[in-house]
């Protein structure tokens, strides 16, 4: 019975970290959710950026669509982490996972794989971190690598609620 309380409390610590850790991210999902609307600003060289964000699917994904680029992105859980699906102009489908700053207003999204990744295309998205200052502010900055894993362009849009 001794050697058993020492697995039972492991057990126990484990399912708790793990059920903190889904909790977590479902709760950062949900911030992030609160961008849904329109928002408007402008990117690295000062040119006009529109962006749509749409929760969608019985709020199990956020639709956000930068006008006239055609590329969307899914934001979405998967089990106990936060994705987002980037669907490129390029033609590719880069996956990126999110941590969380500690204060909860900074989703950083790292590439972990990708479909339709083809070596006739530029590159990839490899990384996207969106910070949100304010109920009305945020700013998204965008790295495009080339295959061997060099920035071909980073991008940041400043961006403010239109509706």
């Amino acid at each position: 019975m001794k050697t058993l309380r020492p697995a039972l409390s492991f057990a126990l610590l484990f399912v708790a970290t793990a059920a903190f850790a889904a909790s977590d991210a479902q709760a950062s999902f949900e911030k992030l959710k609160s961008l849904q609307g329109s928002w408007s600003g402008k990117d690295s060289e000062g040119r006009p950026v529109n962006i749509s964000n749409q929760v969608i699917s019985g709020g199990s994904a956020l639709l956000s669509e930068i006008k006239g680029e055609e590329m969307v992105s899914l934001f979405h859980m998967d089990g106990d982490r936060l994705l987002v699906t980037h669907y490129c102009a390029v033609g590719n489908q880069p996956r990126m996972v999110a941590t969380v700053s500690p204060d909860g207003k900074t989703f950083t999204f790292n590439f972990i794989d990708a479909t339709n990744v083809l070596s006739t295309q530029p590159g990839h998205m490899q990384r996207l971190v969106v910070t949100m200052l304010d109920a009305n502010h945020h700013t998204e900055e965008w790295d495009f690598v080339r295959h061997d894993g060099n920035t071909l362009h980073h991008e940041v849009f400043d961006l403010e609620r239109s509706k």
